[in-house]
């Protein structure tokens, strides 16, 4: 199987790698030509400098970039993947996007006469790098049968939650859990501070507990040292979080903690927190509880 990726981040770089060493045929492509380069040197693959070079023999097309409109100029527009594309083979977007863009992706790849997935992933920077990331996928079940051998080389867990735009609304639940989750475990952690807590201590006490989580095991003990230099920067977390609102509309329901949970981040954003990793909500949770 050849697979092409295009978008070489935090997440696309490790993702692709990953690839290789499971023994695919893997080109790359990145809008800054020395990072595929660089890419390409490290893994020994293959890396072209443009998307038609990159996805035209390829089975597979996996694109991990940045926001809807990236996605865009990547696939859809006149010089993006799918009018080079082979007919047949599948196109797997791995960007969070809105769940239109999904549907949007589909009919195209559709009327293109090759197959979609979209497939939002979870678990950071350190899950990409690891290979265990969560994938959430929409789109039909023998296409995602056929793209198992792929997840498999970067994910722990992929699940097919639906037609095309469900990967996405899984993701976008994903987020918002992660928001409250966040804004909890800030306000439990300034109470213990204040209290006198040991925090290691307080965190493998209650780590396996029914208050255990990811959060709480990965970034509880960080979050009291004031580090937040993860990878997953705010700036997306917003975007993201914009995309769960505008769908809450869509349904006709509010999510209130989750507007709360955007409100902090572009404020922090705005005071210069734009690429800490989301775990900075307790600055905001520390400062409004001193107001």
């Amino acid at each position: 199987m050849k697979v092409s990726f295009i978008g070489l981040g935090v997440m696309g770089y490790p993702m692709a790698g990953h690839l290789v060493k499971a023994g695919f045929e893997v080109c790359v492509f990145n809008r800054t030509t020395e990072k595929a380069q660089r890419w390409a040197n490290e893994y020994a693959g293959q890396y072209a400098e443009s998307v038609a070079e990159c996805v035209k023999d390829a089975d597979v097309v996996a694109v991990c970039v940045g926001n809807d409109d990236d996605v865009r100029q990547m696939t859809t527009a006149e010089q993006g993947a799918i009018a080079s594309m082979k007919s047949g083979s599948v196109l797997v977007d791995h960007t969070t996007t809105s769940a239109t863009l999904a549907e949007e992706l589909g009919a195209a790849c559709e009327s293109a006469g090759i197959r979609f997935m979209d497939a939002p992933v979870s678990g950071g920077q350190a899950g990409a790098e690891n290979g265990v990331l969560t994938i959430m996928c929409g789109g039909d079940a023998q296409t995602f049968d056929a793209l198992q051998p792929l997840f498999d080389a970067y994910g722990k867990s992929s699940v097919l939650m639906g037609d095309v735009g469900q990967g996405q609304r899984a993701k976008m639940v994903n987020q918002v859990c992660i928001a409250g989750v966040l804004t909890g475990l800030s306000e439990g952690l300034l109470l213990a501070q204040k209290s006198g807590l040991d925090i290691p201590s307080l965190v493998d006490c209650l780590k396996n507990g029914a208050a255990g989580s990811w959060q709480m095991e990965n970034r509880a003990k960080t979050m009291d040292k004031d580090q937040y230099d993860f990878g997953f920067a705010i700036d997306w977390m917003i975007k993201d979080l914009g995309f769960c609102l505008d769908e809450a509309q869509k349904q006709g329901i509010e999510l209130p903690l989750t507007l709360q949970s955007i409100e902090r981040y572009r404020a922090l954003s705005e005071s210069g927190e734009g690429r800490s990793d989301t775990s900075v909500l307790f600055k905001a949770v520390r400062a409004d509880a001193h107001k």
